[in-house]
């Protein structure tokens, strides 16, 4: 919470900073600080002309300041009423649901300037990425006052580059029910726990020569694995995690530039990086438990505890009651008619097109035949443990359970993390594809993805 010591501090502060914003329109620029810094009398004043203005214009810089102010939050949440015309949204939660769904209400151009002070004082660091060429809105491409603070500074949740790996034999620190993201890249194989990676959310590595990070939006449920040598640029890029949220899924952003990224889509949505045309390959990962993993590839190697960081890499710690609750941490509007907000889904983009599988499909069957924009693939997935894979099977269909399958010519195919391979050589390759919460999908994908069974 902003006390009133650090509100004073930042007046002082941004006294000095230069308002391009503040200098187009320095009365409306006024109110929105006035609204979260102010006395109690300015407080007043600012909302006072903000209702007798009357413009929605000014709502964004009202619902940023229902989650900062001193003053009172009902005195905020009726001036919102009066210019937007919505009369059941009272707290920051209801009103951020509001904003997501009401893109036609542009924010006056004085909220930028002002929501940077915001950020600036949360963190000084924040300023790499909250610069005023990179924050027109023209220049973005996501909603500026839709970006929110995760609660950490940049580099909060501090990324793991090149971390320790040790042999599998060697961790024993590790249960066998304890899930991990299991990779594997021209036979490097590697198991990155999730108890672990939940206290940090990205590494960074080369992998079987191949440049790659895996970005871990704990809040929608999702790791993606990523390759980070990228056309146009000569060095791999490095992620890390910004301290922003956007519709509850992270911001990460890269090294190089501070370009910020949607973790969701691996592309840069805010920065130098914006007309780049660039969006990151994904590659296959997979969830499943460590003896399952351990079991089927004998020369893994595993994720060290010894990560240079102090933090409770405990068994079923991290997130613990958010993993266990169906509620969201962060506001975001979610279409529930299809599935529950924190469903799990297996979802696959590729070949042009989107479409999630719902984890609860593999219950009754773990292998399924389907197809996406009628490229034929077969998923086999495990639900209780949180597993599925993607092959494209051709002209085939197969039947079998998680630890192999059988195509309906009687040959039984051997499942590894590149392909089906038949013992007469034949193989069908991997098909890149993620676990995620189907609020996240559905937020980002679900005007072009299909959803299997609907």
């Amino acid at each position: 919470m902003i006390t009133r010591r650090h509100a004073t501090a930042l007046l002082a502060a941004a006294a000095v900073l230069p308002n391009a914003a503040a200098a187009q329109a320095p009365d409306l620029y006024q109110l929105q600080r006035a609204v979260v810094f102010g006395a109690p009398d300015e407080f007043d004043a600012a909302l006072k002309a903000i209702k007798k203005r009357g413009n929605a214009d000014m709502a964004a810089g009202l619902i940023s300041s229902l989650r900062y102010t001193q003053g009172s939050r009902s005195a905020i949440t009726e001036v919102l009423a009066a210019i937007t015309g919505e009369a059941d949204a009272e707290t920051w939660y209801d009103w951020m649901l509001w904003q997501e769904r009401h893109p036609e209400v542009v924010p006056h151009p004085s909220y930028a300037e002002f929501k940077r002070e915001l950020f600036l004082w949360i963190d000084p660091n924040f300023d790499v990425f909250m610069r005023a060429k990179h924050t027109r809105r023209e220049a973005m491409r996501i909603r500026l006052e839709e970006i929110t603070w995760g609660g950490v500074s940049k580099d909060g949740i501090p990324s793991l580059d090149n971390p320790k790996l040790i042999p599998a034999a060697d961790a024993e620190f590790m249960r066998d029910d304890d899930l991990v993201f299991g990779v594997s890249i021209n036979g490097d194989t590697r198991a990155y726990p999730l108890r672990i990676m939940g206290w940090h959310e990205m590494f960074n590595e080369v992998i079987g020569d191949v440049p790659v990070a895996l970005a871990y939006c704990t809040l929608c449920g999702s790791g993606i694995f990523f390759e980070t040598k990228v056309p146009g640029r000569t060095e791999p890029l490095v992620f890390g995690s910004s301290g922003f949220l956007y519709r509850s899924n992270k911001l990460m952003f890269d090294r190089a530039t501070h370009s910020l990224w949607n973790q969701f889509t691996g592309r840069p949505v805010l920065g130098e990086l914006v007309d780049s045309g660039i969006e990151l390959t994904q590659r296959p990962v997979v969830i499943d438990t460590w003896a399952n993993w351990r079991t089927a590839n004998a020369d893994t190697r595993i994720l060290s505890l010894k990560t240079g960081y102090r933090r409770d890499y405990g068994s079923g710690v991290v997130y613990s009651a958010y993993f266990g609750s169906d509620d969201l941490m962060f506001p975001v509007d979610v279409d529930q008619s299809q599935l529950s907000q924190k469903d799990y889904v297996f979802g696959v983009r590729q070949f042009g097109g989107a479409k999630a599988w719902p984890i609860s499909a593999f219950v009754d069957t773990p292998v399924i035949n389907d197809e996406l924009l009628d490229r034929p693939l077969v998923l086999i997935g495990n639900a209780a443990t949180r597993t599925a894979r993607a092959y494209e099977r051709g002209d085939l269909s197969f039947k079998g359970d998680a630890g192999g399958v059988t195509s309906k010519d009687g040959t039984r195919w051997q499942i590894t993390e590149d392909a089906l391979i038949a013992p007469d050589g034949r193989n069908l390759p991997r098909v890149a594809g993620h676990i995620a919460y189907w609020f996240a999908w559905d937020g980002y994908l679900g005007a072009t993805s299909e959803l299997y069974g609907r």
